[in-house]
């Protein structure tokens, strides 16, 4: 794996953005003005060195994420790509024997831990708050959240932020998002929610081998719960206005399929929980996950106002 200089970022840094150091760890840090408790919870459980590498190995690397997002990215040899969010780096851990090399690969988030661990990796480390990022405007080739929009106190302003930085005719994809219409908020649907943990503990799923990651791990996904998550709509609403061309693909976890639209069924405990609420599990927003491909247009709207 190779590992780039910050230095290679200072011309992508917004002149208003004033770092606070180039630490000896080689990470850019900028100021995180909010304090809230879904950002000091994403800090605190990717920040654990054993957990944070056993959510590195455990999620995100299975054959199926990995045939969806490389049919996605076809190539990024040469190309300046950021992942926002990056946790300890599962995206480029898995997609890492992919064609070609990016020029610059930008990892951000809020957990130096997880930061340090994605740098080993291969990644030019940002700590930074995704909701107020650093960078100047369109400068981005790619830009990816995956399974991070959820982690966010306000899924829409990450999604604007990161639509920021992608230049005309640049890719933005988001993906492992919670579907909302897959649950319907019941007090029926989250005793069944919150009957899962003692399970996930018992069986040690990833993220919830003991008590106390399991309760870190869960105060990360602020938008995990029964009747929260995201919609196609939404990403429409807010990209398009913004010069993209959006396509929404729901999926519970396929291929390269599913941007075929075949976006399979959820698994039978999900089927049953479905029908004992009333959603019919065979239509696609039943589907748990949502992933958003969107190519910026080589000519925005604003840009064509602005002309």
């Amino acid at each position: 794996m190779y590992t780039q200089s910050t230095d290679s970022l200072s011309q992508y840094i917004a002149t208003q953005a004033k770092a606070l150091s180039y630490p000896d760890n080689n990470i850019l840090a900028f100021p995180i003005s909010r304090n809230t408790y879904s950002l000091e919870a994403n800090r605190y459980y990717f920040g654990h060195p054993e957990w944070s590498r056993n959510y590195l190995v455990a999620c995100h690397q299975d054959g199926a994420f990995k045939k969806r997002w490389k049919t996605v990215i076809d190539n990024w040899q040469g190309q300046i790509v950021v992942d926002i969010g990056c946790g300890p780096g599962n995206i480029y851990r898995a997609l890492h024997d992919h064609n070609g090399k990016p020029h610059l690969l930008i990892g951000v988030d809020v957990s130096l831990g997880g930061l340090q661990i994605a740098q080993e990796l291969g990644y030019t480390a940002v700590l930074a708050d995704a909701h107020h990022l650093p960078f100047v405007d369109g400068f981005a080739d790619i830009v990816m959240l995956n399974a991070a929009l959820h982690h966010c106190d306000d899924m829409a302003q990450v999604l604007r932020e990161a639509a920021r930085l992608v230049k005309p005719g640049g890719l933005l994809v988001t993906d492992h998002d919670p579907q909302q219409t897959a649950w319907k908020d019941s007090r029926f649907a989250r005793w069944i929610w919150n009957a899962r943990l003692p399970l996930y503990r018992w069986i040690k799923r990833g993220g919830h081998t003991t008590i106390e990651e399991q309760h870190w791990s869960t105060a990360t996904e602020v938008h995990h719960q029964p009747g929260d998550g995201v919609t196609s709509d939404f990403f429409h609403q807010i990209l398009e206005p913004l010069g993209f061309v959006v396509k929404c693909y729901p999926h519970n976890g396929g291929g390269a399929e599913v941007l075929r639209g075949n976006y399979g069924h959820p698994q039978l405990k999900m089927r049953l929980v479905q029908w004992l609420t009333g959603i019919d599990s065979s239509l696609p927003e039943a589907a748990l996950l949502l992933m958003c491909v969107a190519r910026k247009q080589a000519i925005s709207k604003q840009d064509e106002v602005a002309t």
